[in-house]
């Protein structure tokens, strides 16, 4: 018998799920038409709508210091901008850095547990910054390590999204995953809107900026019981360390991770630092009842950006991933350069529209880089003859996790350039030329590489 044959029939075969303590199931089979219609899309609905919000609050505390950091002038804080600009850019380091790790706690503690668990980490940044922002006379070295603490949101992404793969069946997972990673990256427009203005409104009773922290609270212990009530282990959850070793040897891993950094990773550093670009550029909102009222504002980039993100994907669906990568790479250089326009004329309105289009622009790439990964490892792998579709589609899941993390790293990236660019000439100007002829790169680098085709991807444009 085939081994496709062999995988129809053994799909075909009656499930019969087992539960044992602890919310652990056995023998759990999405790809079962009948099971799946009957038990599993349930099952896998609960578990996604928890995961969901479990990731959704990681990224607000991923996210919080891209707020806090504009209000601590008005809380009494004295920190330099080059210190600023740091506290914003460690979250995304640590979380970039967490994401490899996490990966590989579903298969080692089950899903349902280690979203407990992570959910409760999410306590210790949380209160640590309520506690520190109270406190004018906290040093800088104190609050940079509670701003690195923040990265436990960030790794959650990877955690969520390798535990949500295993409940749903091969056609349902682009869906799946989509829903996942767009409800976690609308933490970030969900934490700038909310903490300006609940931070301004504390402040009239005596709380102000520890609420920043404080308001969150709540939500986690309730996400770590739903976790606990609701969700599920699954026994067939197996860490794949040997399709992650085969990816890391594939050179289009490298190259889309490239891509990755670009497109989620300026999404991610534009989100953290959009409040304080704000503030900097029109100090007139940098009070903290006036500046709330603005700065809450900053929460439309990372709206836009989550937004645009399935429609990257969809696009990419229809017209090609290469094209539509293309396309983002393009309107983000655009977008740049219009910044750079705009910075001196003093025109907030000007300057929130040009962020916007940018920040549109990198939801599209996000969804149409991310659904390019799949394609190009398919595309290898027929390119070398490789016929066993599971061992592809393993390192295909692989590569999503691996250029996750790594594209997370563009949330330092951006900050520090940003900073190195006010150190050494007083603006911004200079960091917006860099990311302008960057995006420009990187469009060459897709156009030749993707658009065109090529032998070693099966003759295919991607």
């Amino acid at each position: 018998m085939s081994s496709v044959a062999a995988t129809q029939d053994q799909h075909a075969r009656p499930v019969v799920l087992t539960r044992r303590p602890g919310r652990w199931v056995d023998g759990f089979d999405p790809e079962n038409s009948e099971f799946w219609r009957t038990e599993g899309r349930r099952i896998a609905r609960r578990n996604l709508g928890w995961s969901i919000y479990a990731e959704f609050l990681g990224f607000i505390v991923w996210q919080l210091w891209s707020v806090v950091v504009v209000l601590l002038p008005a809380a009494g804080f004295t920190f330099t901008s080059a210190e600023t600009f740091w506290l914003l850019s460690v979250p995304s380091l640590v979380g970039a850095t967490l994401r490899f790790p996490y990966t590989f706690m579903v298969p080692r503690f089950g899903g349902r547990n280690w979203t407990i668990v992570s959910a409760v980490l999410l306590l210790i940044p949380a209160s640590l910054l309520a506690v520190a922002v109270g406190n004018p006379e906290t040093p800088f070295w104190l609050m940079l390590v509670i701003a690195g603490l923040a990265g436990f949101g960030g790794g959650n992404f990877a955690s969520s999204m390798a535990n949500i793969t295993y409940f749903f069946p091969q056609r349902e997972k682009g869906w799946a995953l989509g829903l996942n990673a767009a409800g976690g990256n609308l933490g970030t427009s969900v934490a700038q809107f909310f903490v300006p203005v609940v931070v301004s409104i504390g402040a009239g009773i005596g709380l102000g900026l520890p609420l920043a922290g404080w308001m969150w609270v709540p939500f986690i212990l309730l996400a770590a019981w739903g976790a606990w009530r609701y969700m599920d282990n699954l026994s067939s959850a197996k860490a794949d360390l040997a399709g992650s070793a085969a990816a890391l040897r594939e050179p289009h891993l490298w190259l889309l991770s490239l891509l990755y950094i670009g497109t989620f990773g300026s999404f991610i550093g534009f989100s953290s630092v959009f409040p304080k670009l704000i503030v900097d550029e029109f100090p007139e909102f940098s009070s903290l009842h006036v500046g709330a009222a603005v700065v809450s504002l900053a929460f439309l980039g990372a709206l836009v950006g989550s937004v645009f993100r399935p429609l990257g994907g969809r696009l990419a669906d229809r017209f090609g991933g290469a094209r539509v990568t293309i396309a983002a790479f393009a309107v983000m250089a655009v977008g740049a350069f219009g910044i750079l326009g705009v910075l001196a004329l003093e025109q907030f309105w000007l300057f929130l529209v040009c962020f916007l289009v940018l920040f549109a622009a990198t939801g599209v790439g996000n969804g149409s880089t991310y659904r390019m990964i799949p394609i190009v490892f398919s595309a290898r792998a027929i390119a070398r003859r490789e016929g066993d579709a599971a061992m592809v589609a393993r390192r295909a899941a692989a590569a999503l996790g691996l250029i996750a993390g790594i594209g997370a790293y563009g949330g330092f990236v951006v900050p520090q350039v940003l900073n190195a660019s006010q150190v050494a000439s007083g603006g911004y100007q200079a960091a917006f030329v860099g990311f302008g002829i960057a995006y420009l790169v990187l469009l060459i680098i897709t156009a030749l590489a993707y658009a065109v085709p090529r032998a070693s991807l099966d003759g295919r444009r991607i």
